[in-house]
């Protein structure tokens, strides 16, 4: 029994003793001390890096920041837009439908509306917008049939049709009422995509023949 003890005795006096030893030598965390630190790993305090726009002679050229590798694809390519080419980070009526430094929407859409484009918007809508307000853009949708949804709105009612087209696109970016957002859903050239079919819609339903070409009334005769 005291050979047991003695033993248990001798392992704590060990224990203190290697204890007080490492924080004689390391400190204590967080503590102060005028002797630099001891370093395990020094490759953690000191990595081996290239500093940006900084001579180097790790490359041939002397240059350590160089240029992409022929055939390389970019991780981000701008959107071309009526007024040239914009890229996601800026601050930009495409990117925001709103005029750059106001508040107010921009009143037309920013994308070329081309057929392409257009197509894309019909392909979008009836994805994202038509189980709510219809494929005909009417509200009609199947969540006002079947899901108790009474509150959906009309794309053509007037006070949507008098609309920006910056106000449909942050409508279809943040959301409204018990609309949700659908900016994480919705890449910004398909959002102004939509917005440009949206206008098809509204003028399929509200246009008159007085507003086409000669050539086009012919057509519908």
């Amino acid at each position: 029994m005291r050979d047991s003890i003695s033993i248990l005795i001798s392992l704590a006096l060990i224990g203190a003793a290697l204890g007080a030893a490492t924080v004689g030598i390391a400190g204590f965390r967080g503590g102060l001390a005028r002797k630099p630190p001891i370093e395990i790993f020094a490759d953690m305090n000191r990595q081996a890096k290239l500093r940006p726009q900084r001579p180097d002679d790790f490359f041939a050229n002397g240059v350590s920041s160089q240029l992409p590798p022929p055939g390389t694809v970019a991780r981000s390519r701008p959107l071309e837009t009526v007024d040239g080419a914009v890229y996601a980070f800026e601050d930009s009526p495409v990117n925001t439908g709103k005029i750059t430094g106001t508040t107010n929407f921009v009143e037309i859409n920013p994308l070329p509306v081309t057929p392409q484009l257009l197509a894309r918007g019909h392909d979008r809508f009836d994805i994202y917008c038509s189980p709510c307000h219809g494929r005909l853009g009417d509200g009609n949708g199947i969540t006002k049939k079947i899901g108790d949804m009474p509150a959906v709105a009309n794309l053509h009612d007037e006070r949507i049709v008098v609309m920006t087209d910056g106000e449909i696109f942050n409508t279809i970016t943040h959301g409204k009422n018990t609309m949700g957002a659908y900016g994480p859903l919705v890449p910004v050239p398909d959002r102004w995509a939509i917005v440009a079919y949206v206008r098809t819609l509204q003028l399929s339903w509200l246009g008159t023949t007085n507003e086409l070409t000669a050539e086009q009334q012919a057509a519908l005769k």
